[in-house]
């Protein structure tokens, strides 16, 4: 199984079997503009596809979470635990304990702090006020990820990826200028609800035309991507598609079922686009693909 740091929302970990089986057969870089939680690369790595990433993205915190997580995984953990540990040993509730530590990591960003939040917050999805402070609330069901599950995640992602990953907290149209011939680049930028403004969710958004015209700009430099970019649920389809003058495959991945339907009582399945560059020849053709040859 291949590990992961913590529950994340919008975390690609459950689709990146679908989504690495259409990656080239030789790789030089694995790019990540948008790497959140670095799903991707952690399976690209798992599956030996290629030794070395660049892993960006817009949060910081995040970014030097990432980076201890795979260079000092031992302080992460012990970090973590003694966090973890101190919700029980607290003089207030651990609800309360939790509220602390949010305030402690809004002053500090300590990446051991953040991921204690992270492993507490409501759906895993983090939300930002209009300061940058991170305000979500705290599941009051749990307590978090036990440290022991932490610890092995940490040391299997530390495991595949040490030495093998430069980490930038960059602008993702930077980061694209690194990419050379031969790297692949894969993105998950924003949903494009969220895209044309700030939103509570993201340090910053992307506007729909300035992506576009960055895709074309790597078209004509030769380099390959593949792009998750919304989908659809039900009968809802999230966002516009991008342009047919990229000259990219447009194919879509069965995500499961929607949670929030669930919640409404109705059985809708979601369903993400995948976007591969024109010199990228789709992987196996699966079930959950199969809606691009309709359409």
């Amino acid at each position: 199984m291949t590990p992961h740091l913590v529950q994340y929302q919008g975390s690609k970990r459950n689709i990146a079997g679908d989504v690495i089986q259409h990656f080239p057969k030789k790789i030089g870089r694995l790019i990540e503009p948008f790497c959140g939680t670095a799903a991707i690369s952690i399976a690209a790595a798992q599956r030996g596809l290629t030794d070395r990433f660049i892993l960006n993205d817009i949060n910081k915190p995040l970014v030097q979470l990432l980076k201890m997580c795979i260079n000092s995984p031992e302080n992460l953990i012990n970090e973590y635990s003694n966090i973890w540990q101190q919700q029980f040993d607290s003089s207030v509730d651990h609800i309360s304990y939790f509220y602390k530590v949010r305030d402690e990591f809004n002053s500090s960003q300590d990446p051991a702090l953040f991921l204690f939040l992270l492993a507490r917050v409501v759906k895993g999805a983090v939300r930002y006020n209009n300061k940058g402070q991170m305000n979500q609330s705290c599941d009051k069901r749990r307590y978090g990820t036990k440290p022991a599950q932490i610890a092995r995640n940490v040391n299997a992602i530390s495991s595949l990826l040490k030495g093998k990953v430069e980490f930038y907290c960059a602008d993702y149209k930077e980061v694209l200028q690194l990419a050379e011939l031969g790297d692949l680049v894969y993105m998950d930028p924003p949903y494009q609800g969220t895209s044309e403004t700030r939103d509570n969710r993201y340090y910053d958004g992307i506007a729909y035309e300035e992506f576009v015209m960055e895709l074309s700009k790597l078209n004509s430099r030769g380099i390959d991507y593949i792009i998750s970019y919304d989908g659809s649920t039900g009968e809802k389809k999230h966002g516009k598609d991008l342009p047919n003058d990229l000259n990219l495959t447009h194919l879509f991945i069965n995500a499961g079922g929607s949670a929030q339907a669930t919640l409404l009582g109705r059985k809708e399945t979601t369903y993400e686009s995948l976007y591969l560059s024109d010199k990228i020849q789709p992987g196996t053709i699966t079930e959950s693909l199969q809606l691009d040859l309709l359409l």
